[in-house]
């Protein structure tokens, strides 16, 4: 389960802790260095280096927090279509003031000129540790996240997504690892380097079959084909492969290799999770919606996140009427 990228989605949520507030953070005096250049962040650590991004953690001197800045990679400063795809990523994210989407705080430029963006530093679990703490039977997963508890992750995801398609952001990257899950559960979906804003142009590279934003195992049929007309209806084929793993602890498209993993998302109808997993004792209504969102034609999937999120919670609703009667 899960992709190779896994590390550096990680890393926004280093500290499976929360810091306490301290008093020297918070005093009332004016602070005697104040600054809005790069100088009020101090404390560097580095978290990791995946993809075309390195993400560090560090304290901003002004409000005594920390906060995680994103930056390109060293052989990438002067690579300006990666540049543009950094500064549209913190821009499209501050366009977005949902409680399950990350705070942006600042785009900027450090003491050498190079671009980076300030966010809200997670804390917390993503989707796919507990998925796989859950196959490992592990009494911690096993205790806090039962099936009613699961889809409320789904459904803050399912509601962040909404919000975005109502202002025309389509996420294209949905995936378990994606998903953090916080302490309190607080949920939040993370990385929208992929996310594609109504009337943005593809970017370069997109026309090729498989060279399209997202992650293979999650991707719709009409990302893998480069279908010009990707809409919030991949974002539900995403979701409804998240909601199968969930449920069944597989993915349901999965090959040998990517080539593979492609021809199955085009072609393959997957098993129904029911029978990849009857030990889980899945509902029957929870399966259908799953497989409704996966259908290879967008007009067959619900047609929108809002319709998704309703079934689910109609099922949820009704569990709990059957259970208190």
């Amino acid at each position: 389960m899960g992709s190779p990228e896994i590390e550096l989605e990680k890393t926004m949520i280093d500290d499976d802790r929360l810091s306490m507030v301290c008093v020297s953070d918070i005093e009332g005096e004016p602070p005697k260095l104040i600054s809005n250049s790069f100088k009020k962040y101090t404390h560097f650590r580095d978290l990791t280096t995946g993809g075309k991004a390195q993400l560090v953690s560090c304290k901003d001197t002004n409000l005594g927090r920390r906060v995680v800045l994103k930056m390109l990679r060293p052989e990438l400063y002067d690579d300006d279509v990666e540049l543009r795809r950094l500064i549209r990523e913190a821009r499209i994210t501050a366009q977005l003031q949902h409680p399950a989407t990350v705070p942006m705080y600042e785009l900027g430029q450090n003491d050498q000129g190079h671009w980076f963006f300030a966010m809200k530093k997670i804390v917390g679990h993503t989707l796919f540790e507990i998925i796989v703490g859950l196959a490992r039977r592990e009494e911690h997963y096993e205790r806090e996240f039962d099936l009613n508890r699961l889809l409320s992750v789904l459904t803050q995801v399912g509601d962040a997504l909404a919000y975005a398609h109502t202002r025309g952001v389509i996420h294209r990257d949905v995936k378990p690892e994606n998903i953090i899950v916080g302490m309190f559960g607080e949920v939040t979906l993370i990385d929208w380097g992929a996310a594609k804003v109504w009337g943005m142009p593809n970017d370069g590279g997109e026309g090729t079959k498989g060279q399209r934003g997202g992650t293979p195992l999650y991707m719709s049929p009409e990302q893998v084909t480069g279908h010009r007309l990707v809409d919030e209806r991949t974002d539900i084929f995403s979701l409804g492969v998240v909601m199968y793993e969930m449920m069944a602890q597989k993915e349901p498209f999965r090959g040998p290799d990517i080539r593979s993993t492609f021809d199955n998302i085009i072609n393959m109808d997957p098993k129904p999770p029911r029978e990849v997993a009857p030990h889980r004792l899945i509902p029957a209504p929870l399966e259908a919606i799953c497989l409704k969102a996966m259908q290879k034609h967008p007009n067959d999937r619900y047609q929108s996140m809002q319709d998704m999120m309703e079934a689910i919670n109609k099922f949820r609703s009704d569990s709990l009427f059957r259970r208190s009667d």
